[in-house]
């Protein structure tokens, strides 16, 4: 089968088509024929050398998929060939077919076109596992999302809204902030243009956020905190800024907040099963509903991964970017 592999850490251009071999199902796993896979920028990273794929994991690129299940392991009981689902991966979604532990599948949702659904795992499971079952938002909470506009940005928007949380959400350019207020957002925020801690401020009468989703990092860690209530919660999930921070513990303390660092990839199968359910119990039915959506930005053939990259890098992107294998 095709799969895009990495050459070597470097620009786009060392992602390769390459023939490797047909996967084959573990006892509990699944295999899944791809219809298309979402691009994130942890695959940027792994691309670069910075964030390697854990043990077990395809060496290639890829943390979602949709698809048709094709075969199923001896002890697999959730799952048939035939089933339309999307899936969670610690790798290997940029290609033809995948195995992934038949816990980390979701049904395709209903009302969704299948290959759009493949922008939908890596993003709900992210924002659920961090806003709720982490940070507690809900009804009556307000949140500041950091890239409002991104694949995450948008489903963040989107879940909070439907919960009864008011959105606030940065984003680079005029239309990017259109986006996020046409998804939900009560105010988006020009971050090129405006203070966002000033906007918050403002905008909450001086109380501040009760949660920051933070995919940006460095600098922006000390504002984040500066921007929240009491009792806040600063949910870090990227560093796209840079790992180094100085912050004002004495902030950080008087407001009662806590700042929270997660990743979704490495973490055991056990915890990814358990967030996976808890998405397919509480998030699939926003889905279903039309409340929660996958804003597309483009999609590319397989073959075409390396110019996806090139879409992503440039920053111009709002919403997903998926590559299409079927």
């Amino acid at each position: 089968m095709r799969a895009i592999t990495i050459s070597r850490p470097g620009g786009p251009d060392v992602l390769t088509v390459t023939e490797v071999e047909e996967p084959e199902p573990g006892l509990h796993e699944v295999v899944i024929d791809v219809a298309a896979a979402g691009v994130n920028r942890a695959d940027v990273a792994q691309r670069e050398g910075a964030y390697p794929p854990p043990a077990g994991a395809p060496a290639w690129p890829g943390l979602e998929v949709s698809g048709t299940v094709v075969a199923i392991g001896a002890s697999v009981t959730s799952w048939q060939r035939g089933d339309y689902v999307v899936a969670l991966l610690s790798g290997g979604g940029y290609a033809d077919r995948v195995t992934v532990d038949e816990g980390l599948v979701l049904p395709a949702p209903k009302g969704t076109d299948l290959a759009l659904a493949a922008g939908l795992p890596e993003a709900v499971a992210t924002v659920w596992s961090n806003l709720v079952m982490e940070a507690g938002l809900g009804a009556g909470d307000t949140l500041l999302v950091h890239g409002g506009a991104s694949g995450v940005g948008t489903i963040a928007i989107q879940i909070a809204v439907a919960l009864g949380a008011t959105v606030y959400a940065t984003a680079g350019t005029a239309d990017k902030v259109a986006l996020c207020e046409e998804l939900g957002a009560a105010r988006g925020i020009d971050y090129r243009e405006e203070d966002f801690v000033a906007v918050v401020r403002q905008a909450t009468d001086g109380r501040g956020v009760d949660v920051v989703l933070d995919m940006v990092g460095g600098d922006y860690l000390a504002r984040d905190v500066e921007a929240l209530a009491v009792g806040g919660r600063v949910m870090l999930i990227a560093t796209q800024r840079g790992r180094d921070a100085t912050i004002d513990a004495g902030a950080l303390m008087s407001k009662r907040a806590r700042i929270h660092g997660t990743t979704l990839r490495a973490r055991p199968l056990e915890e990814r099963r358990a967030i996976v359910a808890a998405v397919r119990e509480h998030a699939w039915p926003l889905v279903e509903r039309g409340d929660v959506r996958v804003f597309l930005d483009s999609a590319y053939p397989l073959d075409f991964a390396a110019t996806a990259h090139r879409r992503m890098e440039s920053g111009e992107h709002a919403g997903k970017i998926l590559l299409a294998v079927r």
